[in-house]
């Protein structure tokens, strides 16, 4: 499925994309996969401390389990907490390289906090992985213009 990502077209591959969410988000055990649903309606639902605990309780249980570190990497970036959002994308990254969502994580906290070059590496490997992800070229393009005023 990877391979087909990087030649699909935008219609087909945000269908593989999609697909290749469904299977990552799998773990195996149904208890994690309840906690995990649980999280994501607390989310959904603005209860970010609430999906934090059924997170934390995700990645204790399923230490090997990559979406669950994506997860609450996206829930502790959404609490501000950037540090502790970068540990988890880097577990979930290390857990799983191709993991085009982690890596695009990664590359927002690095450029939200004044890390243009890392930034730009981690949205090079999602480019390479899924040269199709949404708001990519944009982000690149915002990176590109401030790597050329940092050059005048």
């Amino acid at each position: 499925m990877l391979e087909r990502l990087k030649k699909a077209d935008p219609d087909g591959a945000q269908v593989l994309a999609e697909d290749l969410r469904l299977i990552w988000a799998r773990s195996g055990s149904a208890m994690v996969d309840m906690l995990l649903r649980r999280a994501e309606r607390a989310m959904a639902e603005g209860e970010l401390e609430l999906a934090l605990e059924h997170l934390t309780a995700v990645t204790d249980h399923a230490p090997d389990f990559a979406e669950g570190h994506m997860l609450r990497a996206t829930t502790l970036y959404q609490l501000d907490l950037y540090g502790p959002a970068m540990e988890e994308l880097e577990q979930a990254i290390a857990l799983n390289p191709n993991h085009f969502g982690a890596l695009f994580g990664a590359g927002i906290i690095s450029y939200e906090t004044g890390q243009t070059e890392a930034a730009m590496t981690f949205f090079d490997a999602v480019e390479a992985i899924h040269p199709n992800f949404e708001q990519l070229s944009r982000l690149q393009q915002e990176l590109d213009k401030e790597a050329g005023a940092l050059d005048l």
